[in-house]
């Protein structure tokens, strides 16, 4: 679908909000459609009407992708992966490899906060069913021995995936949005596109050519209004919270995040936003730092060019900024 809107959009409620991209463009142009569960956008300026059939071929590539990785498809390479893998290798496309790699490093530079292998976690705390509870203890052990994405073993040379042990399973739920992005903006490139602003399910934004100012987003994790607005000029920006899906039990809020570590919800952070050139490290990295709180954010960043993070905590503190980005103006943190 394609609309035009006015310079102020909300592109999800108290989260992450698309402000006016300069004066001398009065309107834009989005072109959307469902995908991976959440809507994808592709937002263009007045002036770059010409170019909505690639934005739209462009989206083309979300579908194409949710077919391959794809939790809840019977058929998609994930889930034959996940239902085969921990019996024999698995042959794998580039494009499944080439996101395990990514999915993988993070991890390790993470410290194991980011890992695609919760899905066990999910279940047993009911977040896959939307009706979250207390697991039984035995369940959540049970549930730990299947995660950690050391139990995935790539073979690259050979294009094959095995896991470890039974039980492991592999979900996308953290990255593949990002990673979805990065691959739409560079099919925009390849089409002449001079400039739009990506995003998917409100929460991963990829800005693809165009000057600084242009696309300007407000980061708005509550009721209280922006703890910050950036200013993206080829560079991406992802952020997590807890706000989606969480319950209270034994006098504590738990949330659907869960530390891959300890197998319990992550605490201690109401919202993580990270900035980097590409959409899916951004959006891993954020859940990252979620689960791993400032400490974490600030040895990556120190360690990591072209990383911005910003990390609010649950106490009401002021927002924490580490590192930064060539692609990225930040204003009016708080």
């Amino acid at each position: 679908m394609v609309s035009t809107l006015a310079p102020t959009l909300s592109t999800r409620r108290d989260f992450l909000s698309l402000r006016s991209p300069r004066a001398t463009s009065d309107h834009w142009i989005r072109v959307f459609r469902r995908a991976m569960a959440c809507r994808f956008e592709v937002t263009l300026l007045a002036e770059d009407a010409a170019f909505v059939r690639a934005a739209s071929q462009a989206l083309d590539l979300a579908d194409e992708l949710e077919e391959s990785l794809s939790h809840f498809r019977e058929e998609s390479e994930l889930t034959r992966m996940n239902r085969g893998a921990a019996e024999v290798p698995v042959r794998a496309t580039p494009q499944m490899l080439a996101l395990l790699r990514l999915c993988l490093d993070v991890h390790s530079a993470t410290d194991g906060a980011f890992d695609v292998t919760t899905t066990p976690l999910s279940r047993v705390w009911g977040f896959l069913d939307r009706a979250g509870h207390l697991p039984a203890r035995e369940d959540l052990e049970a549930a730990r021995a299947c995660v950690g994405c050391n139990q995935i073993q790539l073979d690259e040379l050979r294009g094959l995936v095995r896991f470890a042990v039974p039980g492991v399973e592999v979900s996308f739920g953290g990255v593949g949005k990002g990673w979805a992005l990065d691959r739409m903006a560079e099919a925009l490139g390849d089409r002449g596109v001079p400039r739009a602003l990506l995003s998917a399910g409100g929460s991963s934004f990829r800005a693809a050519g165009g000057e600084r100012g242009e696309f300007v987003v407000d980061v708005c994790p509550d009721h209280g209004g922006p703890i910050a607005r950036v200013r993206l000029e080829d560079a991406a920006l992802g952020a997590s919270t807890a706000a989606e899906q969480w319950f209270e039990a034994d006098g504590r809020r738990h949330g659907h995040v869960l530390d891959p570590r300890t197998g319990h919800p992550a605490a201690g952070v109401r919202a993580a936003v990270v900035i980097t050139p590409h959409a899916a490290v951004a959006d891993a990295l954020a859940t990252a730092f979620f689960v791993g709180g400032p400490t974490l954010a600030d040895r990556y960043c120190a360690t990591h060019a072209n990383t911005l993070a910003l990390v609010t905590p649950e106490d009401g503190g002021p927002t924490r900024v580490f590192g930064g980005c060539a692609g990225a103006a930040l204003e009016q943190v708080r």
